[in-house]
């Protein structure tokens, strides 16, 4: 049983407009805790693939366990793309990320970009610095 989320992440969890059945990416999920607690909730026939630029973090969420309707991939936000067939996501979130957060703002066009392209023309992306987060226009 994995461990119960920080109360900043259950709060984060807890304000996605997750419903049964969406198809979700996480950009920076590092060892994949939120990843895990959002496709808990996307239930069986939703989908959640957790992103993050680095191997060690993509290691330790695989390490996690596997479960249904949970995937993780090493990539960075600017060079995100959907494989070959991949249907495109319903909802998008962040949480310290720099390429959105304003600390690498020379990343922040092309990573808004690959993230719209991922996503339905109705897709939204949050991401942390709201109450406690803040939809993103694409």
């Amino acid at each position: 049983m994995p461990a119960p989320l920080s109360p900043r992440l259950a709060a984060i969890v807890d304000a996605l407009p997750l419903t049964p059945g969406l198809r979700v990416l996480e950009f920076g999920c590092g060892p994949g805790a939120a990843a895990r607690e959002v496709a808990r909730r996307v239930g069986p026939t939703g989908f959640v693939l957790g992103v993050d630029r680095s191997a060690k973090a993509i290691t330790q969420a695989l390490a996690g366990g596997r479960m249904p309707g949970l995937a993780f991939r090493q990539s960075t936000i600017e060079s995100f793309e959907l494989a070959p067939g991949e249907p495109p996501y319903d909802l998008a979130f962040a949480i310290r990320v720099g390429a959105l957060d304003g600390r690498h703002p020379e990343l922040e066009s092309l990573s808004l970009t690959r993230i719209a392209a991922a996503l339905t023309p109705t897709g939204r992306l949050l991401i942390d610095g709201g109450s406690p987060l803040r939809e993103v226009r694409l």
